[in-house]
């Protein structure tokens, strides 16, 4: 269950595209500073950093691309419209993460075994750095309203977050190349950069996996819907349950409920199909929900599935 409450106005309260294209042009922009940067300074994790930012940048203009297509309306092929476009954007995201942790883990081990002659300019690099954190610092703040509804927009969040760390690294790094001048700093601060993602991306495909395998979302409790629905009058049992999501906070839920004979005789079952579909959205956050309403001579002659 979530909270009701409005949520509060200014630019995190703004559409999802909206907020992902601004990302994108602060994403962008680092990037190429940060590029500038590693060529100037010599620095493989400000190098890496920047191809972090690059993955995330295409991985923002993936989950904006993707916004738009989830926006569509729903027809007669695609019934539930487009929003598990916002599913399959995040898991090309998850394996972008993946593939980067590898690359940069690979090019870090590669320094560390044969460093040659490497020579890090660490007051640019941490200069450099600097910036790109106060950057992604902004970009986690527009998305982290909006990342708790959309699992597209977690994605691109979970990828700032990865930049924001990898900045920070570049800035340990490049405090203990100025004071120390002990170069090996920034092919371990590669190796962090690359240890830090693997975790989200996994989280991250683990959300997409379950979505796509239709399990129930989590923190929906599956028997406390049942039990409140057997608290109505007349209901006197709930089978053949089903709750799954479109995407990250678009539950759907659809229920056999059996009711006394005297509810249809009485012509209320009507009223207690609209009270259970109020008392869903209301309390459990399921906008969409299906019941059918059958009486218990007959439910009596049909098998009941979980």
């Amino acid at each position: 269950m979530h909270d009701h409450a409005p949520a509060a106005g200014g630019i995190r309260s703004a559409g999802h595209r909206r907020l992902l294209t601004i990302s994108l042009c602060l994403t962008a922009t680092i990037m190429v500073v940060q590029v500038i940067g590693a060529i100037l300074t010599g620095s493989l994790a400000l190098l890496a950093d920047a191809a972090h930012m690059f993955t995330d940048a295409s991985a923002l203009l993936i989950a904006l691309i993707a916004a738009a297509v989830a926006a569509r309306p729903a027809d007669d092929r695609r019934t539930f419209g487009y929003q598990r476009a916002e599913v399959f954007g995040a898991l090309i995201n998850a394996v972008i993460l993946i593939a980067l942790a590898g690359w940069v883990g690979v090019e870090a081990i590669g320094r560390l075994i044969d460093p040659g002659e490497v020579e890090v300019a660490g007051g640019l690099m941490l200069v450099v750095a600097a910036v790109g954190l106060i950057a992604n610092a902004i970009s986690m703040w527009l998305l982290s309203r909006a990342q708790r509804t959309s699992i597209n927009v977690r994605g691109a969040y979970l990828e700032v977050m990865g930049d924001l760390i990898g900045s920070a690294m570049v800035i340990v790094a490049a405090i203990v190349i100025v004071t120390t001048g002990w170069m090996p700093a920034d092919a371990i601060a590669s190796m962090f950069i690359a240890v830090m993602i693997i975790p989200r991306a996994i989280s991250l495909l683990r959300e997409v996996f379950s979505v796509l395998a239709e399990s129930a979302p989590k923190g929906t409790a599956v028997g406390e819907i049942r039990t409140h629905l057997l608290g109505y009058e007349g209901v006197v049992g709930v089978h053949d349950v089903h709750v799954w999501q479109l995407t990250r906070g678009a539950p759907v839920f659809t229920a056999h409920v059996t009711v006394a004979p005297e509810m249809f005789a009485d012509g209320r079952s009507a009223a207690l199909l609209n009270e259970m579909q109020s008392c869903l959205a209301e309390h459990f956050d399921v906008e969409h929900s299906t019941f059918q309403i059958e009486p218990a001579e007959q439910s009596d002659c049909e098998p009941h599935h979980a």
